[in-house]
Formats: C-alpha cells, sequence, structure tokens
C-alpha cells in the first residue's frame, strides 16, 4: 500500500509485484517530463516511509531506454517493460539492501534529474555489478538535508 501510494503520487506506476519486489514504471506507457526526477523523489519519499518497519527491502533506480508492451501469449499475455535500464535497478535493488539506507542510483540516471532532485544525493564509489563489465558510479539520497524537511 505505501509503495503503490509514494509511486502514485510521484507520477509512476507499479509495473508488478514479484515476491518482494515491486517493479515502478516512470515515463511508460505515457510520457512523463522529468521522469527520471520523479523516480528519484519517489525512491527518497518511500525510504522515509519504510524506515522503521521490519522490512530489510532495498531500493534501486536506473533510467533508460526500455522496450514497453503487451508481451506473451494467448495464456498468459501481460503489459511489462524490459531493458537494461531494468536490470540495471534489480542489480542497484540487490546491492541497496546491504548499503546503508537502502537507495541507490548510478550516477548516469543522476546525471538526467533536474538540479534540485541531483542536489538531494551525493555520488559514492565504483563497483562492478552483477553481469557487467564495465563499473557503475553509484549514488545514495543525502539524509536529513534542508531540501528534505520542507
Amino acid at each position: 500500500e505505501h509503495v503503490v501510494e509514494v509511486v502514485h503520487r510521484n507520477k509512476g506506476i507499479i509495473n508488478k509485484f514479484q515476491g518482494d519486489a515491486a517493479l515502478a514504471v516512470f515515463g511508460a506507457p505515457i510520457s512523463l517530463p522529468d521522469s527520471t526526477s520523479h523516480a528519484l523523489t519517489a525512491a527518497r519519499e518511500l525510504r522515509q516511509e519504510l524506515k522503521g518497519m521490519a522490512l530489510q527491502a532495498g531500493i534501486g533506480v536506473a533510467a533508460g531506454h526500455v522496450v514497453a508492451g503487451h508481451i506473451g501469449g494467448s495464456d498468459r499475455f501481460e503489459y511489462t517493460v524490459i531493458g537494461d535500464a531494468v536490470n540495471s535497478a534489480a542489480r542497484l535493488t540487490e546491492l541497496a539492501k546491504d548499503t546503508d539506507g537502502r537507495v541507490l542510483t548510478n550516477a548516469a540516471t543522476l546525471r538526467g534529474a533536474n538540479e534540485a532532485e541531483q542536489a538531494r544525493w551525493t555520488v559514492m564509489k565504483s563497483v562492478e555489478l552483477r553481469g557487467r563489465r564495465e563499473m557503475t558510479q553509484l549514488a545514495r539520497p543525502i539524509r536529513a538535508t534542508m531540501a528534505d524537511r520542507s
């Protein structure tokens, strides 16, 4: 319930729930100006909503081109998104579960956000995400900034 509320408030949709995970999409199937900023804001807000709950949730945000549409056969047909950004978000989510604050994005995604949202994040070390050859520079929300209190 908290996840759906935060995602919708930030103009995203929940594409699917799978086990203990939710796939939220911003900017598909309907175009959303500044979708990256909306996704990052939702991640920060969700972190606050889930704080204090006995959940070991991780939140990963990645932006990029995806293929969005209906896939499947006649007995199972569903709308979904696939692509590198979806895979990156999944890897970041895995890593976030063991990271202070439990929210991560990559520097490339952060650069796509507006200045106000970028100011609420800090860039960290680079790591090799599972299944990747190149290094990925991580970023996490800045804790308890004045901007977050307003």
